[in-house]
């Protein structure tokens, strides 16, 4: 049966179904990365961004169209990992902000949808590439406008989409060379076609139902707020004793209503009370706090239109309950945290010993969502934080955090490499003020080279170097460089390559698959060759990397 309006039940079930088809398979996309290096989790973050969106679905109500799609956008907003999960989470907020107010969805409706989607993941992306997720949601877009130009039928229109989409992701080898020189297509255009096959097939019966799904979004930050709490506070003192929530729908063009300001509303509802927490979009505003007199946090959210969710807890009952009275009283805010990404129990105490506030887990195979780095940035207690990525495709998902946060509270340092993260620490200076602080520290990233040793998992050839499969290879600033068969012998070379007449300063960072002997070793043979340089070793206990280089 056609059909001529899509229903907001038969859109939460292509939500659903579209992120089960992509987990199935997120092991396929993790095998398209481009670089034969085992960090190869584009299906992975899209898995997780996108089964966050359907969560956040799955649990809320579906009385319209425009309600799951804002869910599905507030779901992937703060499940986002990695570039392409945050890439996706764009397309779909997008996409939500073109069907707000609609009750269902005709098939031209649905298909300028998807090109609403595209402009806004345009946007979010500072320098795009042609060739990538942003390339085959385009041209898939593009197809379904056309489609819908001549047929009515949703079902088509998907068709056309999902078929002009797979074409212009066979050709993203001859837009991007990398992808052409490796003989695969972009792993985050497949993520996105896996999705529209999960899309296609409720639309024509072709596939089974929706599954269910874990706990929401909201749910998980309920329990590490609460967490939090039971930590530093004793019963007596809960200065604000209701956790309150509420989920309000803004820009709704009502009179009376007033327009919203992030920046405004945030600052207000801090004067109520504390572990504030706003997450906004164009379409909702999500709100999480502590105040002693909840019906002031729902009449002030009433200002600026409907509230879609409201729930209040009596946080004192809930702790008497769970933990008794013999917590310590709760810690005051410092002026300055620094939140760090890395992984490896030597690099969590380094950047300890250096005065870090959370060093939160992950890195290569393992990028935090946008949520987790929320909640690293509350849990740093502090007035304001800077946040070091450490790693190019945990950028995005940070920018983000800072922007659901304020970047009055938060400051993204944009290190994409540990030893970049550690040149940061080192440039803060507690005695500045906040925005002297990330001067500083963006600068000084500036004058560290990176390198790293990993294995090969795939025999291929990148920029003319030919790698086989278990060899060792060497990176210079994210550009593979040497493949040698043994680590000492990639691991030399590579600092060959990131060594000059001008370096002074050389940090060893050896990971779990090599050892302090081996280091020290490595040590000798530098200074050999470079008297004039000082080496330092220490225990990082990294996976993926037996080798992480600085040179200053």
């Amino acid at each position: 049966m056609s059909i001529y309006q899509l229903d907001p039940e038969k859109f939460a079930a292509m939500i659903a179904l579209g992120a089960e088809n992509l987990a199935k398979n997120a092991d396929f996309v993790d095998s398209l990365n481009v670089f034969p290096v085992p960090d190869g989790d584009t299906g992975t973050n899209m898995n997780l961004s996108m089964t966050s969106g359907a969560e956040e679905v799955a649990k809320n109500d579906k009385e319209t169209i425009s309600a799951v799609g804002a869910n599905l956008a507030k779901g992937l907003l703060m499940g986002a990992r990695g570039n392409s999960g945050v890439i996706l989470s764009q397309l779909f907020r997008g996409f939500s902000k073109s069907i707000e107010n609609k009750e269902t969805l005709n098939a031209e409706e649905f298909a300028n949808a998807f090109v609403k989607g595209v402009e806004t993941a345009y946007k979010a992306v500072m320098k795009p590439v042609e060739g990538t997720i942003l390339t085959v949601a385009r041209e898939a877009a593009k197809a379904g406008v056309l489609a819908a130009n001549e047929h009515q039928e949703i079902e088509l229109v998907m068709e056309a989409i999902l078929k002009q989409g797979k074409v212009a992701l066979e050709k993203t080898p001859d837009l991007l060379p990398v992808l052409k020189e490796v003989g695969v297509v972009d792993s985050g255009g497949q993520g996105l076609i896996i999705i529209y096959e999960g899309f296609y097939g409720v639309l024509t019966g072709k596939m089974a139902e929706a599954p269910d799904y874990m706990a929401s979004m909201g749910e998980l930050i309920n329990a590490e707020h609460h967490r939090h709490v039971q930590d530093f506070m004793s019963t007596e003192d809960i200065h604000f004793g209701y956790c309150t929530e509420i989920i309000v729908k803004i820009n709704e063009n009502k009179p009376g209503l007033k327009p919203f300001d992030e920046d405004q509303f945030r600052q207000d509802l801090s004067e109520l009370g504390d572990s504030l927490l706003v997450a906004a979009d164009d379409e909702v505003v999500k709100v999480h706090v502590h105040v002693e007199h909840p019906g002031e946090v729902l009449n002030y959210g009433q200002q600026y239109g409907s509230l879609l969710k409201m729930k209040v807890e009596n946080m004192r009952e809930q702790h008497n309950e769970i933990v008794g009275d013999d917590k310590a009283p709760a810690k005051e805010k410092a002026p300055y945290g620094i939140v760090t990404v890395s992984a490896g129990e030597g690099l969590k105490k380094l950047f300890e010993s250096m005065g870090v506030s959370i060093v939160l887990s992950g890195g290569q195979t393992m990028n935090p969502s946008t949520e987790d780095i929320v909640k690293a940035i509350e849990s740093a207690n502090a007035e304001q934080v800077f946040v070091l990525p450490n790693n190019k495709n945990i950028q995005m998902a940070a920018e983000q955090a800072a922007q659901i946060l304020g970047e009055d509270k938060v400051q993204i340092i944009p290190t994409k490499t540990i030893p970049q993260g550690l040149t940061a620490v080192l440039a803060f200076q507690p005695e500045q003020d906040f925005t002297s602080n990330a001067e500083a520290m963006r600068e000084a990233i500036q004058d560290v080279a990176s390198g790293q040793v990993t294995t090969a998992v795939r025999d291929t050839t990148v920029e003319g170097v030919v790698i086989k499969k278990d060899s060792f290879i060497g990176m210079v600033e994210g550009k593979i460089k040497v493949s040698r068969e043994t680590l000492e012998e990639a691991a030399i070379e590579t600092l060959e390559k990131l060594l000059d007449d001008d370096s002074e300063i050389v940090t060893i960072i050896f990971g779990e698959d090599a050892d302090a002997k081996k280091a020290e070793l490595l040590a000798d043979t530098i200074t050999e060759a470079f008297p004039d340089v000082e080496v330092e070793i220490h225990e990082g206990d990294q996976p993926v990397y037996p080798y992480i280089f600085a040179v200053e």
